[in-house]
Order: structure tokens, then sequence, then C-alpha cells
């Protein structure tokens, strides 16, 4: 099948990697996405295993579109949707994209709707209920130029939800976005990692989890479940293979973080038990001055406050500069990766960094920045 990954700006590349290594064929990195080609045992091992996609999908047709009235013939001609979309199934419509006469997303959903709601009525006098919280069906539709590509979603819900994540703080780091500035590090579970800004514990629990073969997706349920090819052997096989991959027992290195707030550490335990890591991942409440790392120099990760959604510019830059301080004081030897939206906050570090990647967090056009600490 023909597929797309729905990524964070600035992981294609990284997304990309991931697909290759789970077994995709063809992989070719988009914006915000990668395309690429699969089987069932493939695409089922990404829902359960891959940890960068917000969402998989899979292309059900390609047909010309040059208007609402093409796109509502397109639709009903796209697929076999009496075996797909009986009446007692509810569905949703996701748009992106935009066309000719398409230019609004709810007008260009509704004309979905209308296209499949019409047709349930002709083949059963009766029509489905849409539902947008939970669905049976999810469809996807993309339009450019003339074209719409036409889509199912393994999942209603965004894949970047683990589900150990009940508490989180006011401005959350994304579950596969932590991921994706994991793996751009580098860091291989070989040597110490700490956050000395962990907020939810989000960059510490994603690291653990990967360097742990925990996969992301084992315990969720799907909507391919409830597809009318889905294959129950082959999904039990791809569990049992995800399953095989953990290595829970591994002995992994320091693993840490600090909060100076404990009503915010006291989330990051709770997430880091839900994740059933506490016996990996430690959570300190103090201030990271106080702080006291491993003698193995180690990577050092954080996404501290940018001044956009928590904090002002005044009250930070002098956590910028403690964090500059702290790190030449105590962190000789030291790799630093540091999230910042705010290039005034991170030049209060004093500090050079050597490599500079852009992502977007939550639509803020961030660096993933690297500081070798001398």
């Amino acid at each position: 099948m023909q597929a797309i990954a729905v990524l964070p700006q600035g992981l294609e590349e990284e997304g990309a990697k991931e697909l290759n290594t789970l077994g995709a064929k063809a992989v070719r990195p988009l914006r915000r996405a990668a395309a690429f080609e699969a089987d069932m045992a493939c695409f089922y091992r990404l829902h359960l295993q891959a940890r960068l996609p917000f969402r998989l999908l899979r292309e059900i047709a390609q047909f010309p579109c040059r208007g609402p009235k093409e796109l509502y013939a397109g639709v009903q001609s796209a697929f076999n949707w009496e075996r797909w979309l009986h009446p007692s199934m509810s569905f949703r419509v996701d748009v992106t994209g935009s066309g000719p006469g398409l230019t609004h997303s709810h007008f260009t959903a509704l004309q979905v709707k209308n296209a499949l709601i019409d047709l349930q009525r002709q083949l059963w006098g009766e029509r489905s209920d849409i539902d947008l919280q939970d669905p049976a069906l999810c469809l996807h539709l993309h339009l450019s130029r003339d074209c719409a590509v036409l889509s199912l979603d393994g999942s209603a819900g965004s894949l970047h939800r683990r589900g150990y994540r009940a508490a989180v703080g006011a401005a959350p780091l994304k579950e596969n976005l932590a991921a994706g500035l994991i793996r751009l590090s580098g860091w291989d579970g070989s040597v110490p990692l700490v956050d000395p800004l962990c907020g939810s514990g989000t960059l510490l629990i994603e690291a653990a989890s990967m360097k742990l073969g925990l996969a992301p997706g084992i315990q969720r349920s799907f909507l391919l479940e409830g597809w009318a090819d889905f294959d129950p052997q082959l999904w039990s096989e791809e569990q049992a293979r995800a399953k095989q991959r953990e290595r829970r027992d591994q002995s992994l290195p320091v693993i840490i973080g600090c909060d100076r707030d404990p009503s915010i550490t006291t989330q990051a335990k709770t997430n880091v038990a839900e994740a059933g890591l506490d016996h990996v991942v430690g959570i300190q409440s103090c201030d990271f001055r106080d702080l006291e790392l491993p003698t193995q120099p180690g990577v050092m990760v954080c996404n501290p406050p940018y001044g956009i959604r928590i904090g002002q510019d005044e009250n930070l830059t002098a956590l910028y500069e403690s964090l500059g301080q702290y790190a030449k004081k105590h962190a000789s030897g030291w790799q630093l990766w540091l999230l910042n939206g705010n290039p005034s906050l991170s030049r209060s570090l004093q500090m050079k960094a050597s490599r500079r990647i852009p992502v977007s967090n939550g639509g803020i056009e961030c660096r993933w920045l690297n500081y070798a600490i001398r």
C-alpha cells in the first residue's frame, strides 16, 4: 500500500529513518510528513512501534478534483463503501490542503460526508452518524492542485499520546517530538542523561523507553482493528514481535531530572510511574543549581521556557544565565542540548552552539541547540 506518516516539522529525516528501520519501503521525506510503501504487517508494526509520527495514513484512492462536484463523484466511486462503511458505523472526515472551489476545510469535509451519506441512503435507506471524537472509521482527504488523495487513518487520535502522561505542565512537550529530539541528540544509552528543567519528564521518559525497546502503541487500541480487511492473526504476530523487542532488564546509566516546583516534580513522578520506568528514571525536587551530576560525563537535555507561553523575558534571562554558568562549572566534558524558541534568551547562556537544528514545537519555530561544554 501507499501510505503517509504525518511528522513534526523538523523531524522529517529522522521520521524517515525510523520508518526504514521498521521495514517501510521507498521512504521519501516530505514537509511535515514522509511517504512510504508498506505491506499490512509493516503498517501494523508502525502503529505499534513507531515513536515519531502523529498519524499513519493508508491511501485508498487518488482521483482528479477540480471542484465540489468532481469531489462528490470521486469519493463515491473511490472505494468499496458497501463493505467498509455500514450505516451502523460512525465516521469522521479530516481535510488538509485546498483545490479549485474547495478552499475551506469544513466545506470540503461536508462534501465528502454528503457523498457518503447519499450513497448509503441509496444502498440501505439509512445513514451513518458523524462522530468527531470516537468514530469507527476516520477518513483523511488531502487536496493538492487538481488532485485528491483519500486515505484511512489507522487511529482516530494522535499517536503522540502514549497514555502515560495524565499529568502535564502548562506547556507540555509532545511525546513524539521529545522522542525525535532524543534521537537527534545521539544519546545511545551508554552515558548518563540529565534534564535540569524536567517539567513533566517527557524527554527522560521517551529516552528510557526507546533504549528499553518499549513499544509506544502496545497498550492502546486502533481504528484499524475495525477495518474490513483487518487480519487478527497478523496483528497478534506483530504485537508479539513488539513485546519481544522489550529489554526491560537491560541496565541503563543514570537518568535523572529535577524541577524546583514540588507540584511539577509530583506530576513528573506520576508520569514516570505510569510509563513503568520508576526503577530507571529518577526525579528530584530541587533547583538545578543544587543538582549533583554523575561523575561520568553524559548528555544534558532540556526544554526551558521561551517567554512565549510561560514567563517573561526579563524573568527568564537570569534563568538562562544561571543554566550556562552551572553547565560550565559542573558539566565539563558533557553535551548540552537545549530546545529554544527565543534567540535572545539562548544568547544569555553565553555559550556558542555547535549545531542548530530547526524544529517546530506547538507552532513555535524553535532550534534544538547543541553545546559541547568545555
